[in-house]
């Protein structure tokens, strides 16, 4: 049996690395074929498929969109400041941000911002009635400064597995 490591805290060996690795890159790649790659069977390449979601390694396989193909040509970063740093209040906006379907990515950070989101818009008259129901109409944001990207030069979430 190969010789199991603890990597963040879940016992993943080589074998688990090289298929997530393989899994990151296209996840619809066939068992067998991930498999061969690794010198394990498509039974076995599945069970360790099926545990790594289990246990919420594998968080989820989705279809990656180009935004802009889609009708969603805008990408922003917005730094979010608020008021009050009250457990309750924070937790309300965890639940705020996250709940908007035009934020991809909401981030909860030290510094001078509390939260950092990525959101994917249509239009800015789009991105104007976002900020109005999200900031404006929340008493608890203090300032939300924008960043609007001109070039989405890099994207991913695949994380590095040595």
């Amino acid at each position: 049996m190969a010789k199991k490591s603890l990597i963040g805290g879940n016992d993943l060996d080589h074998f688990d690395l090289a298929i997530l690795d393989i899994l990151q890159r296209d996840n619809a790649t066939p068992q067998r074929i991930i498999g061969e790659a690794v010198n394990l069977s498509a039974p076995a390449v599945q069970r360790r498929i099926k545990r790594m979601e289990e246990t919420g390694i594998i968080q989820a396989n989705i279809a990656v969109l180009d935004p802009a193909k889609v009708g969603q040509p805008i990408t922003l970063f917005v730094e979010v400041e608020v008021e009050s740093e009250r457990i309750d209040l924070i937790d309300a906006a965890k639940r705020s941000f996250a709940a908007a379907a035009e934020v991809q990515q909401c981030y909860y950070v030290t510094g001078e911002a509390d939260f950092i989101l990525v959101v994917i818009v249509a239009s800015m008259t789009e991105y104007e009635a976002l900020t109005r129901r999200l900031f404006f109409g929340n008493h608890n944001v203090k300032r939300f400064r924008t960043v609007v990207v001109m070039d989405r030069v890099k994207t991913g979430m695949t994380i590095p597995l040595k």
